[in-house]
């Protein structure tokens, strides 16, 4: 493993701890609901990148198993059973059963795969989740069921979109394609499952 990779990893891990914590704060003021929080991310998101890649961002990408529109799918299912987890879970809490959630789809998509994880990696893994858990156990609680369930599906479709990401060939690109086709795809649940209203924020206030 190169330095550039201990880096980037770390740096994404920290991004992905941020997340949960920006996403707690937001939904637990209850300045909005979890449908509307969930739209405003993927439209911001899919502005950045469509501005940063241009006319690439709505093209398919390029994919090994020539499927790219499962991306898409994975990231809106995923935003969406996030923002509504994270109304009834801490940050610890939720953090923990996504990540648990994340390496359990992965770890067993690569043994399904053939992959066969050696000593080292096994020992590794448990000793993060171990540690995750001593991190966070003080402040724990006994979490909301359906909350834990919309994490736990959150942690899977994360997953699978990770494993799909690895199949592409220009991550810019695919982020930003994935990004502008999962809006759509969380219009109709958004508007018919919560009291989301273009006039009740600020934000869209003339």
């Amino acid at each position: 493993m190169t330095l550039k990779t201990i880096v980037l990893t770390c740096l994404a891990m920290a991004a992905f701890a941020a997340n949960s914590i920006f996403c707690r704060f937001a939904l637990g003021e209850t300045a909005m609901d979890a449908g509307a929080f969930t739209l405003i991310r993927l439209v911001s998101g899919a502005i950045v990148l469509g501005i940063l890649t241009g006319r690439k961002a709505f093209t398919p990408p390029a994919m090994e198993n020539g499927k790219p529109w499962i991306m898409p799918l994975m990231l809106a299912l995923y935003a969406l059973f996030f923002s509504h987890a994270y109304v009834n879970l801490g940050a610890g809490t939720g953090a923990l059963i996504l990540f648990g959630a994340v390496q359990a789809t992965m770890i067993l998509a690569g043994v399904m795969a053939g992959e066969r994880p050696g000593l080292v990696r096994v020992l590794g893994m448990a000793t993060a989740i171990l540690g995750l858990v001593d991190l966070v156990f003080p402040g724990l609680s006994a979490p909301s069921p359906l909350g834990a369930f919309l994490m736990t599906l959150a942690g899977i479709s994360w997953g699978i979109y990770s494993l799909l990401g690895k199949q592409t060939h220009d991550p810019v690109a695919a982020t930003a394609f994935n990004f502008i086709w999962a809006v759509p795809l969380v219009l109709a649940p958004v508007f018919f499952s919560s009291d989301f209203s273009l006039a009740k924020y600020s934000l869209f206030r003339g």
